[in-house]
C-alpha cells in the first residue's frame, strides 16, 4: 500500500502549485493525473502579477527573457472605441504580462514538482474516495488504494471530490459556456483584444509564432454549432486542433475544505474567462491550501479553524470577483438580462447544484 502526507488530484496549475508548495514544507506528496501531457487548455494570457508566484514555485527563470510574447496591456473594445489598457508601470518601465501556452506552463510546473520530490502518477485515474470515520483517507485508482493524510482536489471544473462527497455548489449565474480554439497564420494587430458584440464577447490573442487563441462567450445559451463562434477576423486562418467548449457557469463549492481534504482551482470555484485571472486563482488557491495543510500538520487541534479560514478566504475572494464581473457586464452595450437577478446581498444567487 502507498501512503503519502498529501495526494493531489490533477496536475494543472492549481495541482502543481499545491504539490510544489507542500514539498517545500517537507511533506511527502503524490500527484494523480489522468491525462498524458502535453494538453491544450485556455488561459494563456497572464498578468504581470503572476511572476512573483512563479518565482516562489521555482519556475520564473524559465519564462523570463524573450522566450514568450510579453504584452504591456490589453486592447479592449467594450463600451467605447477600441483602446489600450496598460497593466501599469514603475521606475523600471511598463509592466509586461506573458502569453504562455497552457501546455507549456503545465509542463514546466509538473517538471518542477517532480524535481521537488513529488511522485507523479500519470496517466492514473481516481475511481473512488476512501473515507474512514468521517475523514477522507485516500483514493481508489484503477489498480490500487492510495492513502494520505490530506487529499487535495485540483481536478478542474467537473469537481470530482465534491461529487464523490455529495457537496453542494452555489451558482451565481445562469448556465454559461465558453467556446475556444486555435488558429494558425497571420492577422493585423487591430484584430487582437477583447471585443463586445450583440451576443456577448470574444477574445483573440497572439500566443506564439503564427499561433492565435480565441474564446467566445455568449450571454444566452444557444444551440449554434461551435464553428459559428470563431471570430470573423480569424475565420480565414487554418484551424489548429478542434474547437472546444467549457462550462463556465459562475459557481462555488459550499464546503471547499473539510476533514482530510481541500478543494482548489476550478474544482473550488469557477468564473468565466472574462475575469481574466483563472491561472492566478489556480496558483494562489493551491499555495494557500498547502499553507493550510502545513499549519494543520503542525497543529492538528486547530484543524477545524484552519478549514473554516480557507473556506472563508475562498468565498470572500470569489464574491468580490463576482461583484467586479457584474459591474463589467453592466457596462456592456448589450448587457445580459440576468444581471437583474440578485439576492439580498446584491449577488446573483441561482439554485444550488
Amino acid at each position: 500500500m502507498k501512503h503519502y502526507d498529501v495526494i493531489i488530484l490533477g496536475a494543472g496549475a492549481a495541482g502543481c502549485a499545491a504539490a510544489i508548495s507542500c514539498a517545500q514544507h517537507g511533506l511527502k506528496v503524490a500527484v494523480i493525473e489522468r491525462l498524458l501531457f502535453p494538453r491544450a487548455r485556455p488561459g494563456e494570457t497572464l498578468h504581470p502579477g503572476i511572476e512573483p508566484l512563479l518565482a516562489q514555485l521555482g519556475v520564473a527563470e524559465h519564462i523570463r527573457g524573450d522566450a514568450f510574447i510579453r504584452p504591456a496591456g490589453t486592447w479592449v473594445q467594450w463600451d467605447q472605441e477600441r483602446r489600450f489598457v496598460p497593466f501599469g508601470e514603475d521606475k523600471d518601465g511598463p509592466w509586461r504580462g506573458f502569453q504562455i501556452p497552457r501546455a507549456t506552463l503545465d509542463g514546466l510546473l509538473l517538471d518542477q514538482a517532480i524535481a521537488s520530490g513529488v511522485h507523479a502518477l500519470q496517466p492514473c485515474q481516481a475511481k473512488q474516495v476512501l473515507v474512514e470515520k468521517g475523514r477522507v483517507i485516500g483514493i481508489r485508482t484503477q489498480t490500487e488504494n492510495v492513502y494520505c493524510r490530506h487529499l487535495v482536489d485540483a481536478s478542474g471544473a467537473h469537481g470530482w471530490l465534491a461529487r464523490q462527497l455529495g457537496l453542494t455548489a452555489r451558482r451565481y449565474s445562469p448556465p454559461l459556456t465558453a467556446v475556444y480554439g486555435y488558429k494558425r497564420g497571420s492577422v493585423e494587430e487591430t484584430a487582437l483584444g477583447i471585443f463586445a458584440d450583440q451576443s456577448g464577447w470574444y477574445w483573440t490573442a497572439h500566443i506564439g509564432q503564427g499561433l492565435y487563441h480565441w474564446t467566445r462567450l455568449r450571454f444566452a445559451q444557444d444551440k449554434q454549432p461551435k464553428a459559428s463562434a470563431v471570430p470573423a477576423c480569424l475565420e480565414q486562418l487554418a484551424c489548429e486542433g478542434a474547437i472546444q467548449g467549457a462550462d463556465v457557469t459562475w459557481r462555488r463549492c459550499d464546503q471547499a475544505a473539510g476533514n482530510g481534504y481541500f478543494i482548489i482551482g476550478d474544482a473550488a470555484s469557477v468564473l468565466d474567462p472574462g475575469a481574466s485571472h483563472g491561472v492566478l486563482k489556480a496558483l494562489m488557491s493551491g499555495m494557500m491550501a498547502a499553507r493550510c495543510i502545513a499549519d494543520e500538520t503542525a497543529s492538528p487541534a486547530h484543524r477545524r479553524e484552519i478549514s473554516l479560514h480557507y473556506c472563508q478566504w475562498l468565498r470572500d475572494w470569489f464574491e468580490h470577483d463576482v461583484q467586479k464581473m457584474r459591474a463589467f457586464y453592466a457596462a456592456h452595450p448589450f448587457a445580459p438580462d440576468w444581471l437583474n437577478a440578485t439576492s439580498a446581498n446584491g449577488l446573483a444567487d441561482y439554485q444550488q447544484e
